[in-house]
């Protein structure tokens, strides 16, 4: 930042916000490290956590607790950047702490608790130290359930070994959380009735990890570039964009400008009114 500074910049209070202004995002902070979590409460204080990856550490060490300690975890999937904050959930340590896991896999249990065995993990720290804190649920895609008066259904994607995303409806607002997502031809299909699971969104966070070179370059990794899911917004009339699951390799610059050729495309090519943003660790919506 110092060195972008010229002496016409700081000769009044004036220049000084103007060149502050003038400053890239980036400088501003980090779109942060951690692999996928994210928070979700209903207005009646419920808790919602979806995925468990590094960021549920994080998302413990800062974040406000529910007041009656009941929370409630839903899986796209058991890759290892969606699990590994599991073993080091402080709730979990907590006996007094109930959590309610969903997921769509018979074996969500199983993989727990070969996640944190010994000796990869002391006694105190393994899953039978914390199993008894989990109540598990069996998911079935497509079929919608209730959480508190919240409205939750599922809808599978393309990703190796499949992948699941979520929505949540309640009065009148619609959420969808969509991660390690490939979107392919059929996701755009009308004639396909499961897809209007993402039609009118509020919000969508929504897979975006590639640029288009790189989407052709790694067919089948199960990610989308940010154009795709751009598109993908415009066909089913969702408001809000949020761009997640960075690439691993990019740092805040690139990414931020990943961000500025999103909004360019959705603007002057795709011709759509939604609106794009990125998803930033800590970041707070309210919908």
């Amino acid at each position: 930042m110092v060195a972008r500074i010229t002496p016409q910049d700081i000769q009044s209070e004036d220049a000084k916000e103007k060149f502050l202004a003038s400053l890239p995002s980036y400088l501003f902070g980090t779109v942060g490290g951690n692999s996928a979590c994210v928070e979700l409460k209903s207005d009646n204080g419920t808790e919602f956590v979806l995925d468990c990856g590094s960021g549920l550490r994080a998302m413990c060490k800062n974040g406000t607790p529910p007041a009656d300690k009941h929370y409630n975890i839903l899986m796209s999937h058991f890759h290892w950047d969606h699990i590994q904050g599991i073993p080091f959930f402080d709730a979990s340590f907590n006996p007094t702490t109930k959590i309610d896991f969903y997921s769509t896999f018979p074996a969500a249990e199983r993989i727990l608790a070969e996640q944190s065995r010994c000796p990869y993990f002391p006694k105190s720290g393994s899953w039978d130290s914390v199993k008894k804190q989990f109540t598990f649920h069996l998911l079935q895609e497509g079929v919608p359930f209730e959480i508190s008066g919240v409205k939750i259904n599922t809808h599978k994607m393309k990703h190796p070994g499949n992948s699941f995303s979520y929505s949540f409806e309640e009065n009148g607002k619609k959420f969808i959380y969509a991660t390690d997502v490939e979107l392919q031809e059929i996701d755009f299909s009308k004639d396909r009735k499961s897809n209007y699971f993402f039609e009118n969104a509020d919000v969508v966070i929504l897979d975006s990890q590639y640029t288009v070179e790189e989407a052709i370059q790694k067919e089948n990794w199960g990610h989308s570039a940010f154009c795709y899911a751009i598109d993908f917004a415009n066909t089913w009339h969702i408001k809000k964009l949020y761009l997640f699951h960075h690439e691993p390799t990019y740092d805040d610059k690139k990414i931020f400008s990943i961000l500025q050729s999103a909004r360019m495309y959705a603007s002057y090519t795709a011709h759509t009114d939604v609106q794009v943003f990125l998803a930033i660790e800590g970041q707070e919506i309210e919908i």
